[in-house]
């Protein structure tokens, strides 16, 4: 029974990692094609809002299990 627990877990946690850094690269992204816009776009700056707080509440959440981030 424990055995499975611990099992579950690591490929829950694995998968986490996997999301977090799948965001970090979208934030990213984000980041340098608002860079590189010459002109205000607004939705491209919401996009960018919208994928730094993807990141920040998976890194929260990342904390409160206390994964380890590589």
């Amino acid at each position: 029974m424990f055995f499975k627990r611990a099992k579950l877990k690591k490929d829950f946690d694995a998968k986490f990692i996997t999301l977090m850094k799948e965001t970090k690269e979208e934030w990213r992204q984000a980041q340098n094609i608002e860079a590189l816009i010459d002109d205000y776009d607004l939705t491209i700056i919401v996009q960018r809002k919208i994928a730094e707080s993807k990141h920040f509440f998976l890194y929260k959440e990342a904390r409160l299990r206390k994964i380890l981030l590589k």
